[in-house]
């Protein structure tokens, strides 16, 4: 690339902030804006890079103020009429969107992406993670804080680059994959993309980018169309018998499991996935059949034991199925679910590891829109807890809409139900009943881990 100087608006953003981090190990400059400081804009300076936290022009620096010096990459989450957007559109800079970037950095690539309404970031970093503990090499952009690599790039040899593929904005049909995986392809993003069809047509494009001779692996019961001939289909599911499944699963200690996977070759036999829930067993199966796929384009096979190894020492990402406290008297769990659909499969994993105990639901509902269309689904989602305490909903992008608050969520949710500031969660969670808590939302429902965490383990 021409540009030594890369300027990101959006810069704290979990996939942006992995693009800042790969071009200062590239060696160019690096500068952003961000609405607000977080731990990912605290390592990026760090790092070297220049970030200011005011939509202000006079804030860039002078250096990223020339046009044939500075290339500008953006999230689609900053506003067309943001100041310094409209500043760098108006003077002639080359200016793309993240998604495009990521298109950029993948040529050359063998593209390994995992798409999906929900699964796709505990997938794909095990997919980068089975990468390196199967070839010794990979590289990848993640959409999460993976507990391995310790952060969310990774840098590899070798040919092969896991990518988490996002639906948002359409960004995933920038990429070509060589394998993609697709977890799930329901209702969300409809301000977006307007109709649930309309998701799944986005869906069904990505798979016709999938370069000739590649591999599709696609959750049993997804519904798009395929129409792909020059690809490769294979099905994944938990223990459904298909292409890809678990079998012999038997439920361990602490809501781990042992299982086997069954691939189109053979069985590997005596699997332990490093972190629990019978959720990312199915992901670990769609990661492994993602790597089977990869050893396949190269006429071999994955070695089983490496791949076992693999499994077993997954440390998990940060904010997915992540414990806090687990005791036999009080257990605490934070997970980045916020789709419906997300929200009962974990809810359902939680209760299949801790039968019979009394489990409460912390949810902080994600923008105005998602909450609109889907408030019904999350009531349904919600009410698998035997309690439920909501807080407002995180905005994030988006302006207040009429008559949609957390309350049209809590009217349908069939256990009990309050809702509170977020101020007063950790106050308010200390003076129930408590046994096994997770909390629930994409929002900043996660700075209250810590003081949460401190209260529970108080109780036990």
């Amino acid at each position: 690339m021409e540009f030594q100087n890369i300027y990101f608006l959006g810069i704290g953003g979990i996939g942006m902030s992995a693009l800042a981090r790969y071009f200062l190990h590239e060696g160019k400059r690096v500068a952003g804006y961000d609405r607000t400081p977080s731990h990912l804009t605290d390592e990026l300076a760090a790092e070297g890079a220049e970030i200011h936290f005011e939509d202000d022009v006079r804030r860039i620096p002078a250096e990223f103020l020339d046009p044939a010096a500075t290339m500008v990459v953006y999230t689609p989450a900053v506003p067309q009429d943001h100041g310094e957007y409209q500043y760098f559109v108006s003077h002639g800079f080359c200016v793309e969107k993240r998604s495009q970037m990521l298109g950029h950095l993948a040529e050359g690539k063998y593209v390994m992406a995992v798409a999906g309404t929900h699964g796709k970031t505990t997938t794909s970093t095990l997919v980068a993670w089975l990468n390196r503990g199967v070839t010794g090499g990979g590289s990848a952009f993640l959409g999460g804080i993976s507990k391995n690599f310790g952060g969310n790039l990774v840098l590899g040899a070798g040919a092969r680059l896991a990518v988490e593929a996002d639906e948002f904005d359409r960004s995933f049909l920038r990429l070509y994959p060589d394998v993609a995986v697709i977890t799930s392809a329901d209702a969300d993003h409809l301000d977006i993309y307007g109709t649930h069809e309309a998701v799944k047509e986005a869906f069904s494009q990505f798979v016709r980018q999938i370069r000739p001779g590649g591999f599709l692996i696609i959750k049993e019961g997804v519904d798009i169309v395929l129409d792909n001939p020059q690809i490769t289909v294979y099905r994944y599911s938990y223990d459904v018998p298909c292409d890809f499944y678990a079998r012999n699963v038997q439920l361990l200690e602490g809501g781990h499991y042992r299982y086997d996977i069954v691939t189109p070759g053979g069985v590997v036999e005596g699997c332990t996935l490093g972190i629990p829930g019978w959720v990312n067993i199915e992901n670990s199966v769609a990661a492994a059949a993602s790597i089977w796929c990869a050893a396949q384009a190269e006429g071999t096979t994955p070695d089983a034991e490496r791949l076992r190894e693999a499994l077993a020492s997954f440390a998990g990402v940060k904010r997915r199925f992540e414990f806090y406290v687990n005791t036999p008297k009080q257990v605490y769990m934070d997970d980045y679910a916020h789709h419906p659909r997300e929200l009962a499969a974990t809810l359902t994993s939680v209760r299949k590891m801790f039968p019979g105990r009394h489990i409460t639901a912390l949810f902080q509902p994600h923008l105005y829109t998602r909450t609109r269309d889907l408030y019904r689904e999350f009531a349904e989602a919600l009410s698998h807890a035997d309690d439920v305490v909501l807080l407002p909903i995180y905005p994030a992008r988006e302006e207040p809409i009429e008559g949609v608050t957390s309350e049209i969520i809590a009217q349908g949710v069939t256990v009990p139900c309050r809702i509170v500031e977020r101020a007063a969660l950790a106050d308010t969670v200390a003076a129930m009943d408590t046994d096994v808590v997770v909390s629930f939302g994409a929002g900043n429902i996660d700075a209250c881990c810590g003081a949460i965490a401190e209260k529970l383990k108080a109780k036990s």
